[in-house]
């Protein structure tokens, strides 16, 4: 068996095996800080082999940097030997009963730093669409302060505020001398972590208002180099009198895939617009494409395309028009006979030019890409009006990735409908000025569900729906690690809601504690959690009484996580130094007050199963067992394993089998386990912690 490494990838390490496999030749030997050989890469050979220009030293490149840069890289590659920690008690299930997890949604109690890490290998390349609302950097709200270099002596010494977990606030007033420097030091490890979660086509948007502003975008276009970013303006009140300026507004930065279509929504256009195209190009003019200057001829009785006339282009050269081609007047009757001649102009009736050229257009049409439809424009001669598919909605035909039906059965008409495909025909615009995106909006939401102001400037649940409804598929992964009073979680359940999706969240949120003499505090909220996990509970069961007839499957529960240390114990000593007696306090490796719920979670997040994942706990002879993800894992953590549940395991053939380390109730049984599951599920991957 093979024993499991419990904590967080080292992401430096596994970037050197990445370099070391496409330039093994710049593979070396040096000496560490403590004069251990460890193996290294030779700049000067990558250099030869990228035969590239290497910028170093003060040479000048374009750059963005700031002090302790390269220190927070090194905090996002650095491993964490922590895990997560299942809280029962807090958890919701997915019909609202409290103490069950048969949901799908996450919250994490903890440093969003840590759970980012902790969630790699398990949500790598997973995750649709972020939405965070990170601290402003006003001076007057608390950042997280990471530590790059103080012992731990210092570290407890620094002034500055902590949580009841322990975690450390900062409140970064512009006078400290890095008031952007501590941001930045902040939000960089944790944006470069949670871009290795988002999927290719995944989307970030991030709030954020003028005072980091431009850091912002120059942060994003650092972190994601390969996506588009752009930010909005968000009108966020009426406005009123402050300073020289009255600001009003707030951003949303975000980050896209290069080739990112906005979904469509009734919101864009009263309805959903046909995938086909008018196929007139105004454009350009006759002269100056004469070649996609030419009739169609539509049979008067079928409405099908006989064929193309000679283009503007083809009659020029062959003497048929000479003169001046703006000057050539299109012809109706120039169509043979039982056909009507149909030319490209405009609906002011302005002559222009076909988006194709003749062989194109017959091609497609006889491909099913081309519909003819009647024209009841008043500023034209032309009877019938002519429609395509653009060339990337034929390439989804063709992957097929969108579906294609034949409108008629008429075997002259091959002209294709696309039923569950539907464009809107506008992007998002730039700048919001909708009142329900208003701060006062968000501050309603939380009185509506708690009758009192327990958070200060919530977002509005409508702009985090809106975000949803233009950038998430019906059955994606939403993450928020900036939860807040948890807006993006419900944003999510009433999008669900709205459509009937499957969407599922992740919230994580730093247990700060409530001001003293709030409203929060006062009616017995002591930290963020709390107040995120009861909205949650409190809106998801205002959703299921709004909308019950639409609300009998969505899921309104939340499995509660708290990130804490590694359930197995750090063990460090030589043998020489301890009796017999001693060594027993050793015979176990993890630690006393963990629960098998605990250890389960810790092997999910080190096979990268999710943590949504479904749960079956069954008992066989006498020892519980975990089924995760219909049998995909199988784990026992008890002592004292029988050959009996060894072989009840194996013929269930799981992907992974998971036991305690040194569990076998006998060493026949310990002899005997690995022939069990060679002859029962040879395939199955045995692991041990």
């Amino acid at each position: 068996m093979e024993n499991l490494k419990m904590h967080t990838p080292d992401l430096a390490d596994e970037n050197f095996k990445k370099l070391a496999a496409l330039f093994p030749n710049a593979v070396t030997e040096t000496k560490d800080e403590n004069g251990n050989v460890v193996r290294a890469i030779d700049a000067d050979v990558l250099r030869q082999e990228i035969s590239a220009t290497v910028v170093e030293g003060p040479q000048e490149r374009y750059q963005f940097t700031w002090p302790d840069k390269k220190k927070s890289v090194v905090l996002a590659n650095q491993p964490i030997a922590k895990t997560l920690r299942l809280d029962r008690e807090k958890s919701v299930g997915k019909d609202g009963t409290p103490g069950h997890i048969d949901t799908e949604n996450i919250y994490i109690e903890g440093d969003n730093l840590d759970a980012l890490k902790l969630l790699q290998e398990t949500y790598l390349g997973k995750v649709k669409m972020i939405y965070i609302d990170p601290p402003y950097n006003t001076g007057n709200d608390f950042i997280y302060e990471d530590d790059f270099s103080q012992n731990t002596d210092e570290y407890l010494g620094n002034s500055g505020q902590f949580d009841e977990e322990g975690n450390r606030l900062v409140q970064n007033t512009e006078s400290n001398g890095r008031f952007h420097t501590d941001w930045l030091n902040m939000l960089y490890p944790r944006l470069r972590l949670a871009k290795d979660l988002l999927s290719k086509d995944g989307v970030i948007a991030i709030s954020i208002g003028f005072h980091e502003m431009c850091n912002l975008l120059k942060l994003c276009q650092d972190v994601f180099s390969d996506r588009q970013v752009f930010s909005v303006t968000v009108k966020t009140s009426g406005g009123k009198p402050n300073g020289a300026f009255n600001i009003s507004n707030e951003y949303i930065v975000f980050a896209v895939p290069n080739d990112f279509t906005p979904i469509a929504t009734k919101e864009d256009m009263k309805d959903y617009a046909s995938p086909y195209h008018g196929m007139n190009l105004a454009t350009f003019t006759q002269d100056e494409r004469p070649n996609q200057a030419y009739p169609i001829y539509i049979s008067t009785e079928t409405g099908i395309i006989v064929g193309c006339g000679k283009s503007l282009a083809e009659r020029q050269s062959e003497g048929i028009f000479v003169g001046h081609l703006k000057d050539f007047v299109y012809d109706y009757a120039e169509a043979p006979k039982g056909t009507v001649a149909i030319w490209p102009v405009t609906n002011k009736g302005e002559q222009c030019v076909w988006r194709l050229i003749p062989d194109r257009l017959m091609g497609d049409w006889k491909k099913g890409y081309i519909k003819v439809v009647p024209n009841n424009s008043t500023s034209t001669n032309n009877k019938y009006a002519i429609q395509y598919l653009s060339g990337g909605i034929i390439e989804k035909i063709k992957s097929g990735e969108v579906k294609t039906y034949r409108i008629s059965d008429n075997p002259e008409i091959p002209t294709i409908d696309i039923k569950d495909y539907k464009t809107a025909g506008a992007g998002i615009a730039s700048i919001w000025d909708d009142k329900s995106f208003y701060t006062a909006k968000g501050n309603s939401d939380i009185k509506a569900l708690f009758d009192k102001k327990v958070f200060s400037y919530p977002k509005p649940v409508d702009l985090i729906w809106y975000i949803l409804k233009k950038t998430v598929p019906s059955d994606a992964i939403v993450l928020d690690f900036f939860s807040g009073s948890a807006s993006t979680a419900h944003a999510v359940m009433k999008q669900n809601a709205f459509d009937d999706g499957q969407r599922k969240y992740i919230m994580i949120q730093l247990p700060e504690k409530c001001e003293q003499g709030s409203d929060a505090l006062r009616v017995g909220y002591k930290n963020l959690c709390e107040i995120g996990e009861e909205r949650i509970r409190r809106a998801g069961k205002k959703i299921k009484e709004e909308n019950p007839l639409t609300t009998t499957d969505l899921d309104i529960g939340f499995r509660v996580f708290k990130v804490d240390s590694t359930n197995m114990e750090d063990v460090y000593y030589r043998p020489a130094d301890y009796n017999q007696g001693q060594m027993e306090l050793f015979a176990d490796n993890i630690k006393p007050d963990r629960t098998p719920e605990d250890l389960l979670f810790q092997v999910m997040l080190d096979l990268g199963i999710l943590l949504s994942s479904d749960i079956q706990e069954t008992e066989i002879a006498g020892k519980k067992v975990f089924s995760v993800a219909e049998g995909y894992l199988i784990a026992c953590f008890d002592k004292d394993v029988t050959e009996e549940t060894v072989k009840a395991i194996a013929q269930k053939q799981p992907v992974y089998a998971v036991f305690r380390d040194s569990s076998m109730a006998s060493d026949s049984v310990a002899t005997n386990f690995e022939q069990i599951f060679e002859t029962y599920s040879p395939r199955t991957q045995r692991k041990v912690l």
